[in-house]
């Protein structure tokens, strides 16, 4: 059984969330295209918390995605959302 989430875990969790949903071009697409955010801001904000919980809201925005994505990270959704408010608080 795991153990108790830590911050580090959901900070891990959200950008393992938005490795999955890089992962798919079409979803990649919609995500690059409705957050405006561009591949080179990517890049260079890949461990702000503001854009990791921009992901996790994207995926939390689209309920298949978010239970897909759980599905893959071996999580439960409910470890998504947490890390969303994580990286937003």
């Amino acid at each position: 059984m795991p153990g108790p989430e830590t911050n580090h875990d959901r900070a891990a969790i959200a950008l393992n969330a938005l490795a999955w949903t890089l992962g798919e071009p079409d979803r990649a697409d919609r995500f690059l295209a409705l957050t405006g955010i561009g591949p080179d801001e990517l890049r260079r904000r890949i461990h702000d918390r503001a854009l990791l919980a921009a992901v996790l809201a994207f995926l939390e925005g689209h309920e298949p995605d978010l239970i897909a994505c759980a599905a893959a990270l071996d999580v439960p959704p409910q470890a998504l959302i947490a890390a969303r408010m994580e990286m937003e608080a």
